[in-house]
C-alpha cells in the first residue's frame, strides 16, 4: 500500500511538473505572433503599457498576449517603456519579445533623404519615417541658431544633406540625426571631391548650390556636366546665371512651366536675373549626380542654353547671344503651338 502511495505521489508530482512546463511553454515560449511574417510595433513617447498592448493585439495570439502581460506586470514594464521600432517575428515567444521591448533592442529602418525642394518638405518626409514632429523639425531647420550649431545658416543648411539611404533607428532625435548627417556629409566630401571643388573655385556649399540649380534644369544626367560648364563660364565672366529654377524658388511656385519677363523683377536674393553670382544657398537638396556633374563639369565656351523645342528635356547651347535668341525663338514657338502657358 505504501509503495502504491509513493508511486501515486510521484506520478502526481511529475504530472504537475509536466503541466506547469506545458503552461510555461504555452504562455511564454509558443509563438506570440499569429502572423506568418515579420511585423513591427512602433512605440513612441506617448505610449503607456496599455497602449503598447493595444498596438500588439492585432498580431498577437491569445496565449502570447496573456504571457506578455504577465511578464510586464512582474517586471514593472509600465515604469520603463522604451520607444522604438520593434520586430515581432513568427515563432518567437512572449518572453523573447518582452526582453526585446524591455531592453530597447529595436530594429533599424532604411531612411532615404529625398531631394526635397524646401526644408518644410524635408521635415514632412522625416516625420513620416521617424519619430519626429514635422512642425518642430521645420521650425528647427528654419532657425538660424539651430542651423549655426551645425555650421550652416537657414539658406545653406540644405547643403548638409546628402540624398542617400541610411540605416538609423526610428526614434532617433533631431540632434542625433543632424550629427549623423554631418558625419555622412564629411565622408561624402572626401579629399577627391574637395580638391575638385577647390580647383573650380567653389566651396562645398557653392557646389551644392549650383548642383541644385542644374538638377532643376534637367533630369538628363548625361547633360548635367555641360550645363555645369556653362554656368561656371558665366560665373567666371561675371554674367548673371539667369536660371529659371531660381525664379520658381523665389516665388515658391514650382509648378510654373513658363517664366515670363514680368516674373523676372521679383525682389529676391534668389533672382539670378537681377543678381550676379550664386544665390545664397541651394534651391533644393542637390542630387549626388548633380554635385558630381559640377565637380566633373565639361570644359567648353558656351554661355547660353535653351530647352530644345522637341521637349526631350535636353538643351541647345550657344556661344553668342544672337545664336541663343534663335534657339529661344524656336522653343517659344513650340510652347505656343502646344498651348503651354
Amino acid at each position: 500500500m505504501k509503495r502504491i502511495n509513493k508511486k501515486y505521489y510521484l506520478y502526481t508530482a511529475l504530472g504537475g511538473v509536466v503541466l506547469l512546463a506545458a503552461l510555461v511553454y504555452y504562455f511564454f515560449f509558443s509563438a506570440f505572433s499569429a502572423q506568418g511574417e515579420v511585423s513591427y510595433v512602433y512605440i513612441d513617447d506617448d505610449d503607456t503599457q496599455d497602449s503598447v498592448f493595444t498596438k500588439l493585439s492585432p498580431v498577437s495570439s491569445n496565449a502570447g498576449m496573456a504571457g506578455l502581460q504577465t511578464l510586464a506586470r512582474h517586471w514593472k514594464y509600465a515604469e520603463n517603456i522604451r520607444t522604438g521600432r520593434y520586430a515581432i517575428r513568427p515563432g518567437e515567444g512572449a518572453l523573447t519579445l518582452f526582453r526585446r521591448l524591455k531592453n530597447g533592442q529595436q530594429e533599424p529602418i532604411q531612411l532615404t533623404i529625398p531631394e526635397a525642394r524646401t526644408m518644410d518638405r524635408l521635415a514632412g518626409t522625416l516625420a513620416r519615417r521617424l519619430m519626429l514632429d514635422s512642425a518642430a523639425t521645420a521650425q528647427a531647420l528654419g532657425s538660424e541658431e539651430f542651423c549655426q550649431r551645425w555650421g550652416y545658416d537657414t539658406a545653406t543648411v540644405a547643403a548638409l544633406f546628402i540624398p542617400n539611404t541610411y540605416e538609423v533607428y526610428w526614434n532617433i532625435g533631431l540632434d542625433a540625426l543632424m550629427q549623423r548627417m554631418q558625419r555622412e556629409h564629411n565622408r561624402f566630401w572626401n579629399g577627391a571631391r574637395t580638391a575638385k571643388a577647390q580647383a573650380a573655385g567653389l566651396t562645398a556649399n557653392e557646389v551644392s548650390t549650383l548642383a541644385s540649380i542644374i538638377d532643376e534644369e534637367t533630369a538628363n544626367t548625361e547633360e548635367k556636366p555641360m550645363i555645369a560648364g556653362m554656368y561656371l563660364n558665366r560665373l567666371r565672366t561675371g554674367m548673371p546665371l539667369q536660371a529659371d529654377p531660381t525664379i520658381k524658388f523665389a516665388l515658391k511656385d514650382f509648378a510654373l512651366r513658363r517664366i515670363y519677363n514680368k516674373l523676372l523683377t521679383i525682389d529676391s536674393p534668389y533672382n539670378t536675373y537681377r543678381n550676379t553670382g550664386l544665390p545664397p544657398g541651394p534651391i533644393k537638396i542637390a542630387s549626388i549626380k548633380g554635385i558630381d556633374a559640377v565637380l566633373n563639369h565639361a570644359e567648353h565656351d558656351y554661355l547660353y542654353m535653351c530647352a530644345k523645342e522637341d521637349f526631350s528635356g535636353r538643351h541647345n547651347f550657344a556661344r553668342t547671344y544672337k545664336e541663343h535668341l534663335q534657339n529661344a525663338a524656336r522653343y517659344t514657338r513650340a510652347l505656343n503651338e502646344r498651348g503651354i502657358k
